[in-house]
């Protein structure tokens, strides 16, 4: 690993970029072994928002023969970190050298970001009866439309509903999906 003589203000956005980024779902089926993995198109949209809003931005380039070399910046400072290491494709041909190098980036990225790639419970929320199954049914609740400046409907009408005291933050937890921020500011919403 290589880094850059102070990386204070590198490790303050990873700190902001790990209360925005969450949890990675596995959303791709590996057949062969019978397990779920995230894809890199996954990652890289659950980590797009948050690296922006953190002032983060990474690079990830081959190197050598089967090297791939993943860099972690800060924009602001030019503080980064970065590693390299290597894999050898099972197949030696360009489909062989290309799914080795996806490979190498989902993990790369999961390393140099800490991410929560979430685990695999072998098919038991599946198996529970409905009323214990997983929040994943539950829709996110998001602060802003895309254009990140405009309220989304659904903001406002929870906003509002805690702010009258009609609804608890708890409430609004069994009906949503929150990110980690999202619940610290609408757990400061008191009543009037």
């Amino acid at each position: 690993m290589e880094k850059s003589q102070s990386i204070k203000n590198l490790a303050a956005a990873l700190i902001l970029f790990h209360v925005k980024v969450e949890t990675v779902k596995k959303d791709s089926n590996n057949p062969f072994f019978k397990s779920k993995y995230a894809s890199l198109s996954n990652i890289l949209d659950v980590i797009h928002d948050p690296l922006q809003e953190s002032g983060l931005i990474f690079s990830q380039l081959p190197t050598d023969a089967n090297g791939l070399t993943t860099i972690l910046m800060h924009a602001e400072s030019g503080e980064f970190i970065q590693a390299t290491y290597e894999m050898q494709p099972t197949k030696n041909d360009p489909q062989g050298r290309g799914s080795a190098i996806t490979y190498q980036r989902r993990y790369a990225l999961a390393a140099i970001l800490g991410l929560n790639i979430d685990d695999d419970d072998d098919g038991n929320a599946a198996s529970q009866p409905a009323s214990q199954q997983t929040t994943d049914d539950k829709p996110w609740l998001n602060k802003t439309e895309k254009d990140k400046v405009t309220l989304t409907k659904e903001w406002k009408q929870v906003v509002a509903a805690l702010q009258k005291g009609i609804r608890t933050i708890e409430q609004v937890k069994t009906a949503y999906k929150l990110s980690k921020e999202n619940v610290i500011e609408l757990s400061n919403i008191k009543p009037q």
